[in-house]
């Protein structure tokens, strides 16, 4: 079953205001058949020594909480 886009980006629109917060944001670039998320880290985010913790730790968690089916969130440029 595929991922629902708009259901992804209700989330990440749940969580973009504390990225933002701390000068960074967050990009849907696109969902794999397998569950993967892919998303672009921006801003402050792009560049921080925190970011697989915010990515993994926070993006990736939440986002597999709230989707059934989501297997993994991936940084891309």
């Amino acid at each position: 079953m595929a991922l629902d886009k708009i259901e992804v980006e209700k989330v990440l629109n749940e969580i973009r205001p504390s990225l933002q917060f701390d000068g960074g944001d967050v990009e849907l670039v696109n969902i794999l058949d397998d569950g993967t998320v892919n998303v672009r880290l921006q801003g402050a985010c792009a560049g921080c020594m925190g970011s697989m913790m915010t990515l993994k730790g926070g993006i990736e968690r939440i986002l597999k909480e709230r989707i059934p089916g989501v297997k993994e969130v991936n940084a891309v440029n």
